[in-house]
């Protein structure tokens, strides 16, 4: 046995331990895009967390304003880049709510089923990404890639691309969808709701994924409404908040789906409203399908050179990640004098420190991973 002298023994017991700063990002896996954190660590414990955005910053807001109406497409469905089609909308509603402009209701059936199936595009990759950071490896990424391309397949098929469709306009569509769609969509659907069960079984039936994920930084709904959330971040923690319930906009209210919420607002019940969203979204795509209509895809009366008189507004859409809003001011002529986004997961991320400090540093990463933030639409 090892007999330590006194002045040892003394200098062990006045040990005191060093708070130790690690960057994590902005090039890092575990960062979920372009974004940086500083976490402070005793430890194991994160003691404190500072966020870094703007690496990713494009000026989307600027250069809508130096661009006419149209133009401006291009620029929105990189902000939430997995979901292109989806801020599309949100843009389109916000300049036909400026120049009072009418929808053909055709188009608005297939602008809802291409807003949901982008909703569905963006929650696998959130299943993808999460799973491999509680520790799936590679699993959940083949799986959710698979089902993703089938998507973008369909896009492609309709709109000539893929990740960037620019496929809305103010006033309807670029055109209206191909002959003999309807059995690709629905066989796209089927193949969707076989993705998602095995989803369910990699993940959900997961002992570990579960443990993990299970009471981890949990939130209650004051706080979550104090820090600004949306999406299935706030509905986690049991508030029914859906802005296609709450304010209803294009051919939503004539569809019926539920709203999935969850108990504690914990990283599990996070990843389980995002589960069951995925099963509603394929559901209101099958009665956009029943439902649809036939005739036009665009507003006939449009000029070629859209002008839009003095008007402000403000539209907000349930987007992928939560509240999507779209701020327009027009002051005449071809180009808005203003247009401002609302960004989800900007405001989620605001919740980031709070989450994280008094949690381990692996479970920061797993916090972080249940925000499901996408950074061009964070620095835009």
């Amino acid at each position: 046995m090892t007999v330590w002298p006194e002045e040892r023994l003394a200098t062990v017991d006045s040990f005191n331990t060093v708070d130790m700063t690690i960057n994590v990002g902005p090039q890092h896996p575990a960062t979920h895009g372009v974004f940086r954190m500083v976490l402070t660590v005793d430890g194991e414990l994160v003691v404190d967390c500072e966020p870094y955005i703007g690496y990713l910053h494009r000026g989307l807001e600027k250069l809508t304003e130096n661009h006419d109406y149209r133009q401006s497409m291009g620029w929105w469905d990189r902000t939430d880049y997995l979901a292109g089609m989806a801020c599309e909308f949100a843009y389109c509603m916000a300049v036909e709510k400026l120049g009072n402009i009418q929808v053909p209701e055709r188009a608005e059936y297939i602008r809802v089923m291409m807003a949901e199936l982008s909703r569905l595009l963006s929650h696998f990759m959130f299943f993808g990404a999460f799973g491999a950071d509680v520790g799936s490896f590679g699993t959940s990424f083949v799986y959710a890639w698979r089902e993703r391309e089938r998507i973008y397949d369909f896009f492609e098929v309709v709109a000539g691309d893929r990740m960037f469709p620019t496929y809305f306009r103010p006033g309807g569509l670029q055109m209206d969808l191909p002959e003999g769609y309807e059995p690709l969509v629905r066989q796209l659907l089927g193949s969707l709701e076989q993705g998602l069960e095995d989803f369910d079984g990699l993940l959900t039936g997961n002992e570990i994924f579960v443990e993990r994920c299970r009471n981890l930084s949990p939130m209650s709904k004051e706080r979550a409404i104090n820090l600004g959330m949306s999406g299935p971040m706030i509905r986690a923690t049991g508030l029914a908040h859906d802005i296609r319930k709450a304010e209803p906009y294009s051919i939503y209210p004539n569809l019926k789906f539920n709203i999935p919420v969850g108990k504690n607002g914990d990283v599990f019940d996070r990843f389980m409203v995002r589960m069951a969203e995925a099963y509603q979204s394929i559901q209101i795509v099958k009665q956009c399908l029943d439902l649809m209509p036939g005739g036009l895809v665009l507003n006939p009366d449009l000029p070629k050179t859209l002008r839009i008189e003095e008007g402000e507004c403000y539209v907000r859409t349930e987007g992928t990640k939560g509240e999507y809003g779209v701020y327009g001011m027009a002051r005449g002529g071809n180009k808005p004098y203003r247009m401002k986004l609302r960004s989800p997961s900007f405001c989620n991320l605001s919740a980031l420190k709070e989450m994280v400090v008094g949690h381990y540093v692996a479970d920061a990463i797993i916090i972080l991973g249940s925000l499901d933030i996408v950074l061009g639409e964070v620095d835009k």
